[in-house]
């Protein structure tokens, strides 16, 4: 009996020190594409002397980007210096964006979560700002209890006839806010799948470039993928996506 390939997913690592300089990646982000993807992740570091682009780009189905406690360097969208306290990961940017770039020359799917969506936009010639979020989108501290963190939430409508109202049969739905930069001007070639409710905030986006999907959320679906039909949908769509470009290789 012949088994069927999972697909590859490259899954985009941070740059942290605890005690030492580590590479990190929350479980949360990796457990939902076995289970609702049905893939096979590997991990990319985020170290720029660790990666080869073109091999990593021929090996991999799509890629995630994945959230993250920093945030992109403003010098990499022409953005203002980041308020005090916010972290940036330099080598991360690095990564992701030429990772992100090759994969949608090659027609494959990229996905994006919080610092993700953030990310795509800039790959895409889109800037980002703190400004339009400020006290809004981010409740909590990354040192207190995450269930607070991630406990805020808000509204968004889902643009009628996206790809995202499809999967989730969902106009409006409650999600999760925990991130201090949005999306200030959208990238050329992007589609805005999804908006707050409140205020407009760009909260989904997606192209099709090259034939592949390029999709990606503000919030954070891994977070409540277990009691969320909503977040599940997501990562369908995910292995969905994954799936086609694995079956065209």
């Amino acid at each position: 009996m012949t088994v069927a390939k999972r697909p590859v997913i490259g899954v985009l690592c941070c740059n942290e020190t605890l005690g030492r300089p580590v590479q990190t990646v929350a479980t949360r982000f990796v457990a939902p594409l076995a289970r609702f993807s049905d893939s096979t992740v590997m991990l990319v570091p985020a170290v720029r002397d660790a990666v080869d682009i073109a091999v990593l780009t021929s090996l991999l189905d799509g890629v995630l980007l994945t959230g993250s406690r920093s945030n992109v360097a403003p010098e990499r969208y022409g953005g203002a210096a980041l308020p005090e306290g916010q972290q940036i990961d330099r080598e991360r940017d690095e990564v992701a964006l030429a990772l992100a770039g090759r994969m949608i020359e090659a027609g494959k799917p990229v996905f994006g979560i919080c610092r993700g969506l953030q990310e795509i936009n800039v790959l895409f010639g889109g800037t980002l700002s703190t400004d339009s979020c400020r006290g809004r989108h981010h409740r909590g501290s990354w040192d207190g209890c995450f269930d607070t963190l991630f406990g805020h939430r808000h509204d968004v409508e889902l643009n009628d006839g996206g790809l995202l109202a499809f999967a989730t049969g969902r106009q409006r739905m409650s999600v999760n806010s925990v991130h201090e930069q949005g999306i200030d001007r959208l990238g050329s070639g992007l589609t805005v799948e999804a908006v707050a409710a409140d205020d407009g905030l760009i909260e989904a986006i997606r192209a099709q470039p090259c034939g592949a999907e390029v999709l990606a959320v503000q919030w954070h679906p891994e977070w409540d993928v277990d009691h969320s039909p909503e977040s599940r949908a997501f990562f369908s769509v995910v292995g969905t996506s994954l799936r086609a470009a694995s079956d065209a290789r």
